[in-house]
């Protein structure tokens, strides 16, 4: 059988890409100047750069037009896969850590190896956790403006587990969720292994930040069967935003009137010193609100929570021991200790002044660069100059040992901006510094080319 013009030619270019006779960043023919080179017709020119795209080997860019793709990039440009060399300067994941954590644990465990209790330990536990500890977290949410009951808040494994709780129980595949045109990677992948619709919600740019457009979210609402909304109002990842009081009204006001359920995704928020009301405070009836005690304590504590509706708590609860029965008995009586002892707001303020100091470094050496963030967190979002490509930008620092994240995990909508997410909380400062260095060196490099 005579292969077809169209496969041969989809064949064709993507052998001149993998050999490298196509380089990364060239820019390739118009649809319409191909059509014509090749003799075929322009929706089979669109089909070809179609495929080519589904395969990972060109991104079409609109205004701009269809290059080719950096191929030795990792996946998702390094944000699913952790930085492993010894030498590489990772600044794609956040794990900030202080240097007195080391002896907090040591002393919390010995509390734990002399409490009463320990026995009870090494049970399985209520799936939702035992009474007190649910109480501990609900005086834990209280001094942060929301006040809720013990028997609304649920402890899982994480966040990440708490957001999968939150839409296995929740949400039917199918469902379309609003989210954030650019968001946390995370709730991503979680859509799409539940096989949700996730429906980007443009951002503004106001020059000196990044907000998320109401007037698009409540058009959003009124064309399509929108279920639910995910956001992240308080120190906004990756854009670091912590939307005003009169905001979050607007947000609820759309959501009471096309009946969204929503997941207020509050990971980032203990960074932002008194910020306004959660949206949980502000819409308790409708709003799932899930965090942890990876960020602020530590990344091998595994516990988070849901704060929940009561009415919803038998369904999440169910969830929970669908997937792991209970969150680890040791973890969460070490994180409620903490909690009870006033450790964990300590811990809170040293990172909340840490990540301060790292930011001011970072704008420092960014110098006259726009930078997007808040002051006080652990990541920064630098859009890139209009010549200059991410994947290029990417794939340089991983040559030079320093591993960053494009746009492209944090995207949803088809149009990606070049720009990178700098994660700032892993590396000790010195490093840090050098690692910053190295950014700024390569993105002048490519300016000058």
């Amino acid at each position: 059988m005579v292969r077809s013009r169209y496969k041969s030619l989809v064949d064709s270019l993507a052998a001149e890409i993998r050999s490298g006779r196509l380089a990364p960043g060239t820019r390739l023919p118009t649809h319409r100047t191909l059509a014509a080179e090749e003799g075929v017709a322009l929706a089979t020119a669109t089909r070809i750069y179609a495929e080519l795209a589904s395969m990972g080997l060109v991104s079409g860019e609109a205004g701009r037009g269809t290059f080719v793709r950096e191929l030795g990039l990792p996946p998702g440009h390094g944000v699913d896969q952790q930085a492993t060399a010894p030498e590489m300067l990772d600044m794609n994941f956040n794990y900030p850590a202080l240097p007195e954590q080391t002896e907090l644990l040591r002393s919390g465990l010995r509390h734990l190896a002399s409490a009463g209790d320990l026995e009870a330990l090494l049970r399985y536990q209520p799936h939702a956790g035992r009474p007190h500890e649910r109480a501990a977290v609900a005086r834990y949410l209280a001094c942060r403006g929301l006040a809720v009951t013990a028997q609304q808040v649920l402890i899982v494994s994480g966040a990440q587990h708490g957001l999968a709780v939150s839409v296995m129980a929740l949400l039917d595949p199918g469902d379309v969720v609003a989210v954030d045109s650019l968001s946390y990677p995370g709730f991503k992948v979680l859509a799409e292994s539940q096989r949700l619709e996730l429906l980007p919600v443009a951002v503004v740019d106001q020059g000196t930040g990044m907000q998320p457009d109401m007037d698009a979210l409540a058009a959003c609402c009124a064309q399509r069967r929108v279920r639910a909304i995910y956001a992240m109002p308080t120190v906004h990842n990756p854009l670091g935003w912590v939307l005003t009081l009169s905001q979050r009204r607007r947000l609820v006001a759309i959501a009471r009137k096309h009946d969204l359920l929503i997941i207020e995704d509050a990971a980032y928020a203990f960074l932002a010193d008194a910020p306004p009301a959660p949206l949980a405070a502000l819409a308790p009836e409708r709003t799932l609100y899930v965090s942890g005690f990876s960020k602020n304590l530590a990344t091998g504590l595994r516990v988070g929570y849901v704060v929940a509706p009561v009415k919803w708590v038998p369904r999440l609860e169910r969830v929970i021991r669908a997937t792991t029965w209970n969150t680890p008995g040791v973890m969460s009586a070490l994180v409620c200790h903490w909690l009870a002892d006033g450790t964990a707001a300590r811990v809170e303020a040293q990172k909340r002044a840490d990540a301060a100091t790292r930011q001011a470094l970072a704008r420092r050496i960014l110098g006259d660069r726009r930078c997007i963030g808040h002051a006080e967190s652990y990541f920064l979002w630098l859009p890139l100059p209009a010549e200059v490509r991410a994947e290029q930008v990417v794939m340089a620092l991983l040559h030079a040992n320093v591993a960053v994240s494009s746009a492209e995990p944090f995207a949803h909508a088809q149009q990606v901006p070049h720009a990178l997410r700098l994660a700032l909380g892993s590396l000790p400062l010195p490093l840090l510094e050098t690692a910053l260095q190295r950014v700024v060196q390569v993105i002048s490099d490519w300016e000058l080319r």
